[in-house]
């Protein structure tokens, strides 16, 4: 399973950004049972869930911080998932990694797209 991200940048506070991760090896329809979405992980500080989607159920989670403000969809067609974010806060400066979570146990990461939000 392969993911990579794209659509990270340089964007002033207010602004926004999609981010897109698309998977290979990996086809959205062939499994019931995984989230995939989106952490981040700023300088100094833990690598935290920022949003996914549920296969099983097909819910979305949001990190509180984020509520209101971004948006994950996914596309099955393009085996793609992204994440709409507006207003942008310069707290949301981090790298964001795509992550695919099988059963709950196997763990596959991109390698993180550079969000940086100037004041």
């Amino acid at each position: 399973v392969q993911l990579v991200e794209s659509g990270g940048g340089l964007v002033q506070t207010g602004g926004s950004l999609t981010l897109s991760c698309v998977a290979s090896g990996f086809t959205f329809d062939d499994y019931d049972d995984y989230t995939i979405g989106w952490f981040r992980q700023a300088p100094g500080k833990e690598r935290e869930g920022v949003s996914y989607i549920s296969r099983r159920d097909g819910s979305t989670y949001y990190a509180d911080s984020v509520k209101g403000r971004f948006t994950i969809s996914r596309d099955n067609s393009k085996n793609t998932v992204y994440l709409q974010m507006n207003s942008l806060k310069p707290e949301d400066t981090a790298v964001y990694c795509c992550n695919v979570r099988l059963g709950g146990i196997i763990n596959y990461w991109g390698q993180g797209t550079q969000v940086t939000v100037s004041s």
